[in-house]
């Protein structure tokens, strides 16, 4: 049976020629799952994994929802970042074109005049909630012509802190409204979120294959902190390797590292919340175009980074549970390429580690490098070291010195950015 179309879902011509402009043309899964609903006025709660294309979910009906002569802004979208918040509005910018409607971001970072008086006229604002709020104080923007309200990467949104902004954004918002609530879980805090914020809503749980998770090799590297950076070299040089994000825990650790791999002739640049707008955007386009093929960035920083092609995340520093952990992961491997996730595991971390492959049914590849690490010990010690040369995350030549300096990125700090 061959796949649904966007025409099949419900979509305008006038939409899907914008798509098919843009070489889109087969719906993916989450967008199978949602669209319909969404153009039938109904909530609608999804749960979906990074970069799974929920962006064009809930995107593609919005811009046949609206009309252009209507009240502004029509619909409101809450992003967590900055960076998602620019990567929504450049995804919905040729469809709301086509249909006539305009699209305006609201963040920090940048001048806030010129944002209040776009947003003021436009018919849908993505936003991020602490820059939105600064508006509404000032009166620059009122949310009392909202009919659509759509929250993005909501569990990220509760992690960051922001649940008092959003609750009280959505309290502005009309009572009668369309609400979508998507998030990568559904559970916990997340989930009662979404049933405060929805009523008789549609609930669709895009859940990741087996099929999907193979698309990914993963890698569990069991090491000192002396030997992090010797190990994180050697998967930088690797021949195989292409675009790579690699993950730390703190601003000062990325600045750090970047400065330690430019040491090694290894070009790398830094994304974190201490960055202007600008730096971000240049890391970024940089990063993007190839001109530099290493990212490094905290959690918060990289949550609204989408960058095709990215064939290595590495964890340099351990992630902080589970959803980090496939978050993170998840931006590579995407739209059927193979992508490897690599993590980095200190001794006091092997636990939690463990745990949290475990529960992602990765039990027997953080054995593996449990077992290499074994191997590597009886070599250094005049034993075998049989099998040390079949595992490529073998820390190598400078590896075994210390070369990271002390506590790099281990200690954890919040980070919140508008």
């Amino acid at each position: 049976m061959s796949l649904q179309s966007f025409a099949d879902l419900g979509v305008s011509r006038t939409v899907v020629d914008a798509l098919a402009a843009r070489g889109i043309t087969t719906p993916f899964a989450v967008q199978r799952l949602v669209i319909a609903d969404v153009l039938a006025g109904a909530d609608v709660l999804a749960q979906s994994p990074t970069g799974s294309g929920k962006t064009l979910a809930f995107g593609v009906p919005l811009a046949d929802r609206l009309e252009s002569n209507g009240p502004r802004p029509a619909a409101l979208v809450l992003a967590p970042t900055r960076e998602l918040a620019c990567q929504i509005v450049d995804e919905l910018h040729g469809i709301a074109h086509a249909r006539a409607l305009s699209v305006a971001v609201v963040h920090g970072g940048v001048g806030l005049e010129r944002q209040a008086r776009l947003a003021a006229r436009a018919h849908i604002v993505v936003a991020t909630p602490g820059r939105l709020e600064d508006l509404l104080q000032r009166r620059d923007i009122a949310l009392g012509h909202v009919r659509v309200l759509v929250i993005d990467e909501a569990d990220r949104m509760l992690d960051m802190g922001f649940k008092p902004a959003v609750d009280r954004i959505v309290a502005q918002v009309p009572r009668e409204r369309q609400t979508l609530f998507f998030s990568a879980t559904l559970e916990g805090e997340a989930g009662r979120q979404a049933s405060a914020y929805t009523r008789d809503a549609r609930r669709h749980v895009h859940a990741t294959t087996a099929q999907s998770r193979a698309e990914v090799k993963h890698r569990f590297v069991h090491l000192t902190n002396d030997g992090k950076l010797g190990a994180l070299v050697g998967e930088l040089r690797d021949k195989a390797r292409g675009r790579t994000l690699v993950f730390v825990r703190t601003k000062r650790g990325a600045d750090r590292l970047v400065k330690r791999l430019d040491t090694q002739n290894l070009p790398a640049v830094a994304m974190h919340g201490n960055k202007s707008q600008a730096q971000r955007n240049r890391a970024l386009a940089r990063f993007e175009s190839g001109d530099v093929d290493t990212l490094v960035a905290t959690d918060v920083a990289a949550r609204g980074i989408d960058v095709a092609d990215i064939t290595h995340v590495i964890n340099f520093d351990a992630p902080d549970g589970r959803d980090a952990y496939v978050h993170r992961v998840g931006r590579t491997g995407r739209a059927g390429q193979t992508g490897a996730g690599v993590s980095f595991v200190l001794a006091d971390e092997t636990r939690e580690m463990g745990r949290i492959a475990s529960d992602l049914g990765l039990a027997r590849e953080f054995g593996e490098g449990r077992r290499g690490e074994a191997a590597r010990d009886d070599g250094r010690r005049g034993g075998t070291g049989r099998g040390e040369g079949r595992h490529r995350e073998a820390p190598r030549g400078d590896g075994r010195r210390s070369a990271t300096g002390r506590g790099d990125g281990r200690r954890r700090r919040t980070e919140r950015t508008h």
